[in-house]
């Protein structure tokens, strides 16, 4: 299982861990991930997914999992959200037609 967010693409970065002394070593910098349970209104089913908490907060901002799926670049997302985002796509012309 990868340490990225399905959502926002934010993966492990590297970096340097600074001694008292200032010697440098490597280390890597991993996303806050969290598995939760999102619920989708336009499809009326729960998604399980692997999500940083910062985009846990900005799906809240924005008004739920639909509202940012619907904003999201698809390229951002993985290829769970990115089915998902066209789903809700599908059903939203569906109902507006």
């Amino acid at each position: 299982m990868s340490r990225r967010c399905e959502l926002t693409a934010k993966g492990p970065q590297v970096g340097h861990k600074v001694s008292h002394s200032n010697i440098k070593s490597k280390r890597r910098f991993l996303p806050n991930l969290c598995n939760v349970t999102l619920m989708s209104e336009t499809l009326g089913q729960s998604v399980r997914l692997r999500v940083s908490t910062n985009a846990l907060k900005s799906v809240d901002h924005n008004g739920g999992l639909d509202a940012f799926l619907l904003k999201a670049n698809i390229a951002n997302l993985s290829p769970k959200a990115a089915d998902l985002k066209r789903q809700i796509e599908k059903k939203k012309l569906a109902a507006a037609s």
